[in-house]
């Protein structure tokens, strides 16, 4: 509810007409704040806002369960055993949700179930369902583009050919939200990604994408606090 600094009850009519116009005019859900770097930043320089939504991008089913497309799924499912949560089927979100408990915040889990191509519908539901904005929002998602073992955080930039990314863009209308990308390597030729994608790694490729998970889940305590450039520092410093 708004609260007007004046103390006083009694407003001219034209401060009426300006109410009233302010309160027909049209908003923007999903308007976006000033951004610098990786996160919100307040006036004060400080950062002002962390996560409360963190979505894994992958395919449902049992044939797709330990894909390379499903590492997002996989690092979602990581978390909530983690915090011992359990998953449940919200068929108005289109996915699976679970909720726990990071940093002393509450955060949603949530899986999309409507497949790769199609992940922007069950996130713009959950976004609206829970009224979460979406830069208070991760989407942790396989990587072409880094090798197994490595992780990343990002914020705002293109899909990269990532088409649950280019979903979630084309529905949001823009592309501020915050990604982990999760590598899984290039097979070389981009006639092989699809095959790559939906395949399953080699032995030791998972162990190295696990331990990338890992890291990742290490920092997630000061993305969710909205210590951004710090999560960064951490997760991208080489520890070999």
């Amino acid at each position: 509810m708004w609260r007007w600094s004046s103390p006083s009850t009694r407003r001219s009519s034209k401060s009426r007409r300006r109410a009233r116009a302010r309160a027909t005019k049209p908003s923007n859900r999903f308007a976006i704040p000033a951004l610098t770097g990786a996160g919100i930043v307040a006036k004060s320089g400080q950062m002002s806002i962390g996560l409360r939504l963190i979505v894994g991008l992958g395919n449902p089913g049992p044939e797709h369960a330990r894909t390379r497309h499903n590492a997002g799924f996989h690092f979602v499912e990581a978390l909530a055993q983690r915090e011992d949560a359990r998953w449940s089927l919200e068929p108005k979100l289109f996915g699976e949700v679970a909720r726990v408990t990071v940093a002393g915040q509450s955060v949603w889990l949530l899986k999309p179930a409507t497949f790769m191509n199609l992940s922007g519908k069950s996130i713009t539901a959950a976004l609206r369902f829970w009224k979460i904005e979406p830069e208070q929002m991760l989407v942790a998602h396989d990587e072409l583009d880094l090798p197994p073992g490595t992780a990343r955080l990002k914020f705002d930039g293109g899909h990269g050919g990532q088409n649950g990314l280019r979903d979630i863009i084309r529905l949001l209308g823009h592309a501020r939200f915050h990604r982990l990308r999760i590598g899984i390597g290039h097979p070389g030729h981009k006639d092989r990604v699809v095959g790559w994608v939906l395949n399953r790694p080699s032995a030791a490729e998972a162990v190295l994408i696990e331990r990338a998970l890992d890291a990742a889940l290490d920092v997630l305590p000061l993305a969710v606090s909205g210590d951004f450039n710090e999560a960064m520092k951490r997760l991208h410093t080489n520890k070999d």
